[in-house]
Formats: structure tokens, sequence, C-alpha cells
């Protein structure tokens, strides 16, 4: 079933999907967030991270080695 919701963009579909994101953590660390799940735009590929999964973000984000220019982490719902 397709996700109804609008682009704030451009107006059309957005569909769920999965996705990497970075997230800057500290001035000098970024965390790269793989199998995020988004609703993206069908047309112009805009993206919207909806607010229970960007709670969890913030979660992830919250427990991560700030100290540490990179790391990679999974989504785990």
């Amino acid at each position: 079933m397709k996700d109804k919701r609008k682009c704030r963009i451009c107006g059309a579909n957005l569909s769920p999907t999965k996705t990497v994101l970075p997230f800057k953590v500290s001035a000098t660390s970024i965390v790269i967030i793989k199998q995020l799940p988004v609703l993206q735009c069908e047309n112009c590929r805009e993206f919207l991270i909806e607010d229970p999964v960007m709670k969890q973000v913030e979660d992830i984000l919250s427990k991560v080695n700030d100290k540490a220019e990179l790391e990679v982490v999974y989504f785990a719902a």
C-alpha cells in the first residue's frame, strides 16, 4: 500500500524506502546510518524522516562515540 503523503517541495507522492544517511554528531565526527526508513519523493527525491524514526535516530546518535571521526551503524527497528 502506497503512502499518500505528498512532497513538501514538488507535491508528488512520497513512498517508503530505506536509505543511507550521514549525521554530524560533533565538529569532527560523522555517523552514517544504513537501512534508515524514510519516505522519499517519487519525483524530486526529497525525503522525510518520520517522527518515530527520528526519535530512534536521536537515541542511536546519543550512544555513539563522538571521538571517532566516522562510525557506521545499521538502523534496527
